[in-house]
């Protein structure tokens, strides 16, 4: 009896797999399997950017477009991925100037065809770090719009930029990364957790209008990364009391690499989640949470 149940479930399966052949959708195989299709990555050049990159080069895309506001960077990350056998075009260009961004997409599409997957990681956290905000009431306005810029016209940018390309192709990925500065209380990040939160809201609106043109779009929140230090400094800058009562927060006793965060955005690019949209998915090593 329990031969003939196994082989019952057998024969479930396999017909539920040709169903699923016969109106198109991917075997489980393929399903994180880019297919070829091309993939833009902002601010690629360094951290967390760069390993999304790689690991996307790494699982079926076309081409990659590296982009990142400084040159030498976006250039060098081009020349890894190009080590890898996959095509890369590095595209220096800020991507809160809108004018820059659709010249550079359309130079792009000219030379390599539509860009079908869309990762908006780039981002500017402050290079005083958030220690030496002051509180919102006591800021300058003229200081705002560095966060904003980034932060929130950035993603909107680039997306202006290729929905439309998007919408003509009846397929699209789009994946913003933001920060768990949008979802948590934190002290002294006004500005920078209006752009982020700004940044998930406005992918949420997208999701909503794009989804009849077979675009999906979701946010992957992170929470702090390691810096990227020569060891000796590490070693110091982990051992302070100010970085331990920090990693104290986080159930998982380490900051993020930039690796953690690849796998959750190659399964937001990919068919696995085609019927995936509007959401947030938290990589933070359990430093906040929720229903």
């Amino acid at each position: 009896m329990a031969d003939e149940s196994k082989i019952m479930t057998q024969q479930s399966l396999q017909a539920v797999s040709a169903r699923a052949h016969a109106d198109g959708a991917p075997a489980p195989s393929d399903l994180l399997d880019l297919k070829g299709r091309n993939v833009m990555v902002t601010g690629a050049g360094q951290g967390v950017g760069r390993a999304i990159a790689l690991g996307i080069a790494r699982s079926g895309a076309g081409a990659i477009i590296v982009n990142d506001i400084n040159e030498d960077r976006a250039t060098k990350v081009a020349g890894e991925i190009e080590a890898l056998g996959v095509r890369a075009w590095p595209m220096a260009v800020d991507v809160g100037d809108l004018d820059a961004v659709r010249a550079g997409i359309g130079t792009v599409e000219a030379a390599l065809g539509p860009i079908a997957i869309l990762v908006n990681n780039a981002g500017n956290g402050g290079a005083e770090g958030f220690s030496g905000f002051p509180v919102f009431w006591e800021s300058d306005p003229a200081h705002w719009h560095r966060y904003l810029h980034v932060n929130l016209f950035g993603v909107m940018n680039c997306c202006h930029a290729l929905l439309p390309s998007m919408v003509a192709q009846r397929y699209g990925r789009v994946v913003t990364i933001i920060s768990d500065a949008a979802r948590n209380l934190e002290a002294r990040q006004a500005e920078y957790s209006a752009a982020k939160a700004g940044a998930a809201g406005f992918m949420r609106s997208i999701a909503a209008d794009a989804a009849r043109h077979g675009i999906t779009a979701n946010c992957v929140a992170i929470a702090t990364m390691r810096p990227d230090m020569a060891p000796a400094e590490l070693g110091a800058f982990l051992a302070a009391d100010r970085t331990r009562s920090q990693l104290a927060r986080y159930p998982i006793r380490r900051f993020g690499l930039p690796e953690d965060v690849v796998a959750t955005v190659l399964l937001l690019c990919s068919d696995a989640s085609s019927w995936t949209t509007g959401q947030t998915y938290a990589v933070n090593g359990g430093y906040s949470s929720s229903l």
